[in-house]
């Protein structure tokens, strides 16, 4: 593989300053909007394709992310972690691609990698000025992928096939979107969706002006907007913007799983397009990403697990098909756009030492940004989610921090001082080689068509998302409806929120890393995106990220060899279902199996529910579905069992069934050879 400088990678950007003070005039005056959206016509030099490949990591003994528990380690799968990537071309050729993928974050470091394989494969066509990469935050998808050992630290290091499993996922699905480019059109629609959401942290909300409040009257981002992507006069796609944390699923959940977003984006596809995604590349792709969510929970009586029902996954199911609802209603009202030009602006700020001028702080006045650091409420957790990254008591050991070199670093008085009120508790950024989470930080805008994608490396509350439109929109003269913002993007440095909400220090302010001002430097950046894009001129590109990745230790143990028990061999039938079964009722079987870390089975599957049709048997489900669990145990050292449950859902042909288990076992030698096991016959 080639290897491509930082600073190389941006294709079509000016090399140098600005144009002269772009963003450090006052705000650029709102202009009105198309009286109404005309439909984009076929032929008007617009083109659209879309993507879609697995991700799924692996799906045992691997630390899962996003609640920071050294508890949570995977022993199973019930929905595969998928990437659905999105290219836009217009007239001109310019390009934009958008990726949200089933994880909890999209790290600098799979960004980077993402960015190479980009350039080996399509030379300057896309780089990090145009690609978008987000994360749907699911807390229920596989950890390891960073670079940064702060988000490494519960899942015990870095986890080369978790890495390996997004790249290349991501990779794939942004090419197959790339090859299946043609003519097509736009349209953006919006619903309001009440009964997904809750705000845990109303006592930071209410600190804010009433200006943002009145904008929130519920105190929860109800608006879902989505754009229908069409092809040849046929629907291929939409994306579907809603603001829930993806925690439906609780930190006593270990199956793989893209929680609430995952759920919905595959009832759309699978329920209602009949897509099949192991038989070849889908003819729709609908995405559900996040927007401004950080203080946005789908636990809806504000308690892990205590959504809808207190069922974790009835909650996410229900908060899934509640924003397909949503999201279908504004796909079937969405108005076709005026525009077709697509563009893209990308910077990089050091957030760890922005000054800040006075128009973008409460106060009038120039404030600093500061080096990294957790606070006590960081620590503390989000009580209506599930914990943080834990502060280890005074005795305990982590192999990984040992090896790092702890995380005594002290804390000087001014850097105690510049994140006041903030009681600190770890100066992350200031630990060795530069800090356990990154400083240098992409932020973004795309042009698609009439709406502009603010993408930011973080989780923004929904009054610092609303800040961060209100900025964009006023700089480029569009109505702030034209405006989506897009956390969770390109890359990950926990919360942003707004300076009063920072004051509460609530979860989101104990995690807002670079002080009391993150929000108004952000705001400052984009303002410079945003009136560069309004011109049609260039920024600085800024400093380069840093490089992370030499030093990356894994203390988590390979698999060395599977055994089955005495007396019994790979795929041997330990439980088998009950003869017959009816909808509402579980099926369940049991195999000898291996590890499923010998083979992801990218593309396939580690079962099938089996329907017999005349002389053959064909695939009625698989491990992507929703009915089906794949649940994997150790026993003794080398020994494992797969177990496979199937909800007989409602509507199942009757007939005769089976259950098919596909595993990978190593021998002594490490050689890892496929393997089958079959149930007996049953029927529904």
């Amino acid at each position: 593989m080639v290897t491509i400088s930082r600073r190389t990678v941006l294709a079509g950007a000016a090399a140098g300053p600005a144009l002269a003070a772009i963003g450090a005039s006052p705000a650029h005056a709102a202009t009105p909007s198309p009286a109404g959206l005309r439909r984009s016509p076929q032929g008007a030099g617009l083109r659209v394709g879309v993507g879609i490949s697995d991700v799924t990591g692996p799906v045992a003994e691997n630390g899962m992310m996003g609640y920071s528990s050294f508890e949570q380690i995977s022993q199973g799968l019930h929905q595969r972690t998928r990437a659905r990537a999105y290219v836009f071309a217009d007239a001109s050729d310019a390009r934009v691609v958008y990726v949200c993928v089933d994880t909890c974050m999209v790290f600098q470091s799979v960004h980077d990698a993402v960015l190479r394989r980009l350039h080996d494969a399509f030379g300057d066509t896309y780089t990090e000025r145009n690609v978008m990469l987000t994360a749907v935050h699911s807390h229920a998808a596989c950890g390891g992928a960073s670079h940064d050992y702060a988000y490494n630290l519960a899942i015990m290091g870095f986890q080369q096939q978790v890495f390996d499993s997004e790249v290349n996922g991501i990779v794939d699905a942004i090419t197959t979107a790339h090859k299946t480019l043609s003519a097509g059109s736009l349209a953006y629609g919006r619903s309001e969706l009440a009964d997904a959401s809750v705000n845990r942290s109303r006592v930071a909300f209410d600190r804010n002006p009433q200006r943002d409040k009145d904008y929130y009257p519920l105190g929860i981002d109800t608006s879902m907007r989505t754009l229908r992507i069409a092809q040849g006069g046929k629907d291929i796609g939409a994306i579907n913007w809603f603001a829930t944390h993806c925690a439906s699923l609780t930190n006593e959940n270990y199956l793989i799983s893209g929680d609430n977003k995952g759920a919905a984006a595959y009832f759309w596809e699978h329920d209602i397009e009949g897509v099949r995604y192991l038989d070849g590349s889908p003819e729709f792709v609908a995405a559900f990403p996040q927007t401004n969510s950080g203080d946005m929970s789908p636990n809806l009586q504000l308690e892990p697990g205590k959504g809808p029902t207190d069922d974790e996954f009835e909650n996410t199911r229900i908060i899934g098909e509640r924003q397909v609802a949503a999201a279908r209603k504004a796909y079937a009202d969405a108005d076709p756009m005026s525009s077709t030009t697509v563009d893209s602006r990308v910077m990089y700020l050091d957030m760890a030492n922005q000054v800040v001028d006075g128009r973008f702080t409460p106060d009038g006045q120039q404030r600093r940004t500061a080096p990294a650091c957790v606070g006590a409420a960081m620590s503390a957790g989000s009580t209506e989610d599930g914990p943080a990254i834990p502060i280890f008591p005074e005795g305990a050991r982590n192999p990984m921090v040992d090896a790092l070199g702890g995380m005594n670093a002290p804390v000087p008085n001014w850097l105690a001082d510049a994140q006041a009120p903030k009681l600190v508790l770890v100066a992350v950024g200031l630990l060795p080689p530069d800090g356990w989470v990154p400083h240098v930080l992409k932020i973004q805008i795309i042009r698609i068509g009439d709406l502009y994608v603010v993408g930011g490396p973080a989780e923004f509350t929904i009054v610092s998302g609303l800040r961060i439109r209100r900025t964009v929109a006023e700089e480029l003269g569009v109505p702030l409806e034209n405006v989506i913002f897009q956390g969770y993007a390109n890359s990950y440095s926990s919360y942003c929120t707004t300076p009063e909400e920072y004051e509460a220090q609530q979860y989101e302010g104990g995690s807002t890393l670079f002080g009391r001002n993150t929000l108004p430097a952000y705001q400052q950046g984009y303002a410079q995106l945003a009136g560069a894009l309004r011109t049609g001129g260039e920024v600085p590109r800024g400093p380069a990220p840093r490089d992370m990745s030499a030093f990356q230790p894994n203390f988590v143990a390979g698999v060395t060899f599977d055994e089955p028990a005495p007396g019994r061999a790979f795929g041997d039938v330990l439980v088998q279902p009950n003869p017959q079964a009816a909808a509402g009722q579980q099926v369940v079987a049991e195999f000898v199996t291996g590890h499923p870390k010998n083979n992801l089975r990218h593309g396939a599957t580690y079962l099938e529910v089996q329907r017999r049709d005349g002389g053959r048997w064909v695939r009625h489900a698989d491990d992507g579905d929703w009915s089906t669990k794949y649940r994997w145990r150790r026993e003794g050292s080398n020994a494992s069992v797969a177990r496979i449950t199937w909800d007989v859902p409602e509507g199942t042909p009757a007939g005769r069934y089976r259950i098919q288990h596909f595993g990978d076992q190593k021998s002594r030698d490490g050689k890892i050879s496929e393997f089958t096991g079959t149930s007996a016959e049953f029927t529904v």
